[in-house]
């Protein structure tokens, strides 16, 4: 049985997660903001900062496997939280529990991200630079032109930003080399509290309900904590910088033939370009 660190594991995705663990035998520690193990404050540096070595002083330095599930929905009027909780919340708990991590060898991370990475339109690449960069002042600057909206907008930004530094870094020498298996699962509208809240709010559910899942009505969150179980299990080994969408069909509705994309020529290493034979004469 194994040591897992949960975040958000006092409501929605994040406590389905901790109970199935629970369940299954393993240790959990959870960390939220109330009705947790560890109660942390993910908004701040010191929050983040308690958390961490909390999760790391209950697990003696030696982690199986951890699920980030802490978030805050695009509500108005919350920008700054959305942006210090989803994105630095994730890396910054992630980047100091990585050697607790590497000390197993096969150790299994899930990111919760979002479908909004590819179903919101317009999100500014600079605010994405931005928060990839640490720069929480600029990236709200750059959403600052969407008002009203933009909440909706830094939301998405942040799970773009979060999901692009799982995939740069789970398949490097740090994470991958010392067996650390990091991956994101992407929901589409699951029943949470997050929902529920947004549901409660005329405007926003107005919104929520025109959005299109082609399979209907609203995901699961016990449901989804079993695909987490699934990307925390052996059966996950292979699994390396993967982003899963689990939304009812709403990507697929949106952009059935954006992927699979090929990847440009120029972004390839010399070698590979030579291995491929690019650039070679035909006859």
């Amino acid at each position: 049985m194994g040591t897992y660190v949960v975040t958000g594991s006092a409501s929605g995705m994040g406590h389905q997660a901790a109970e199935k663990l629970r369940a299954a035998g393993h240790t959990v520690i959870g960390i939220d903001i109330q009705d947790a193990e560890i109660r942390a404050d993910l908004s701040t540096a010191e929050g983040r900062q308690a958390a961490a070595e909390g999760a790391l002083e209950n697990s003696g330095g030696i982690l199986d496997g951890a699920v980030l599930a802490a978030g805050l929905g695009p509500i108005r009027g919350r920008q700054r939280l959305i942006a210090q909780v989803n994105y630095f919340g994730v890396v910054d708990l992630l980047t100091a529990l990585r050697p607790a991590l590497a000390r197993t060898q096969r150790a299994k991370v899930v990111v919760i991200g979002s479908n909004s990475t590819t179903t919101t339109p317009l999100v500014p690449r600079r605010a994405i630079r931005a928060l990839l960069a640490g720069d929480v002042d600029k990236a709200l600057r750059a959403v600052q032109l969407f008002g009203k909206n933009s909440a909706a907008i830094i939301y998405a930004a942040s799970k773009i930003a979060v999901s692009r530094w799982v995939r740069r870094h789970a398949v490097t020498g740090d994470w991958a080399g010392v067996g650390i298996r990091l991956n994101v699962l992407a929901p589409g509208a699951i029943m949470t509290p997050l929902l529920a809240e947004q549901l409660a709010n005329p405007k926003e559910a107005k919104s929520v309900k025109a959005f299109p899942v082609p399979v209907g009505g609203y995901g699961d969150a016990g449901q989804l904590a079993d695909w987490m179980l699934f990307m925390l299990s052996d059966a996950a080994d292979f699994m390396c910088g993967s982003v899963v969408f689990v939304d009812g069909g709403s990507d697929s509705y949106f952009r059935a033939d954006s992927w699979p994309v090929a990847v440009p020529v120029n972004s390839l290493p010399r070698y590979l370009v030579r291995f491929l034979g690019y650039g070679r004469s035909k006859r």
